[in-house]
């Protein structure tokens, strides 16, 4: 992988299959707010968002105004939900294993929940420091932005342009991009749908997997062409 300075993988979705857990609590929450919406709808419109971005995102789409407080509980009932129901996504362990070259994660989640996920799952050796959320960036600015990309880029000497992103939603492959980040898009949790994938590409994703066996002959057949050529 002579193409490749750091791979990067997005943890809710990727990784963990954490998207729908989420999805079903901060559903009820906001229905309960006065806001009805399916769980499924939720994840397929604000995928890769925080909670709190998603609730400023519905509040301006839409008349619709929701008590702060409603953030603090979702964080509460997501970190019960994923405590009991959380999986890792089928062959995920084989396919991290298989990157020869440095690895990471980025992920809009906090590092109290992403040590829970990772652990729960046994994939947290695989990324012992070098886990990043966006809180550990000097902005705190969460994805889309690019961030927490380009900060992880810098903490372990990469070249944006030489880093491959994981991504499963389309707000997460716009931060890559926008940190000049090439990205593999992934359709293989739960929360998956009919045209994610093509969601993905129109995106930026430059090609999109749903299954992890697939992983490594894609990685190593995208690490021999230059984006462009």
């Amino acid at each position: 992988m002579s193409g490749i300075d750091l791979v990067i993988f997005d943890c809710d979705g990727v990784l963990v299959d954490s998207e729908i857990v989420a999805a079903r609590v901060e559903a009820d929450l906001l229905t309960k707010a006065g806001f009805p919406i399916e769980a499924e709808d939720l994840a397929r419109a604000y995928a890769g968002l925080t909670f709190k971005e998603m609730m400023l995102r519905i509040e301006q789409e839409s008349s619709q105004l929701f008590q702060a407080t409603m953030i603090d509980e979702a964080e509460k009932l997501v970190d019960r939900r994923l405590a009991a129901e959380l999986k890792a996504i089928e062959g995920v362990h084989a396919a991290v294993a298989s990157v020869t070259t440095r690895r990471c994660i980025c992920s809009n989640s906090g590092q109290k929940r992403l040590e829970m996920m990772l652990t729960k799952t046994r994939l947290l050796p695989f990324f012992e420091n070098t886990i990043f959320s966006p809180l550990d960036t000097p902005s705190a600015k969460p994805k889309p932005a690019p961030d927490v990309f380009l900060y992880a880029a810098e903490k372990m000497e990469a070249a944006p342009k030489r880093c491959f992103v994981i991504e499963d939603s389309v707000h997460g492959i716009a931060g890559a991009r926008a940190a000049g980040m090439r990205v593999i898009g992934f359709t293989g949790a739960s929360h998956t749908h009919p045209g994610h994938a093509d969601l993905l590409t129109e995106a930026g994703a430059e090609t999109v997997i749903h299954r992890w066996a697939d992983f490594p002959a894609v990685l190593a057949a995208l690490s021999e062409w230059s984006e462009g050529a």
